[in-house]
């Protein structure tokens, strides 16, 4: 199954709870954390919601 390299990049401070709670959930601690989740669509949907906090990449070949 294809993965995705989620990364934050901006701050979670001022931001509505629900946001807070997606990037927790991500599995995000801080700023230039990053953590490769599976390509499926409840993270691709979560990934939606706090598209202006993280970034994205594909990866190939890579263990988690």
């Amino acid at each position: 199954m294809p993965k995705l390299r989620v990364t934050q990049i901006r701050s979670v401070i001022d931001r509505p709870k629900d946001q807070k709670a997606t990037i927790r959930r991500l599995g995000l601690l801080r700023i230039r954390h990053s953590v490769v989740k599976e390509d499926r669509p409840d993270i691709r949907g979560m990934i939606a919601k706090v598209a202006h906090l993280v970034s994205v990449e594909n990866v190939e070949g890579e263990a988690p």
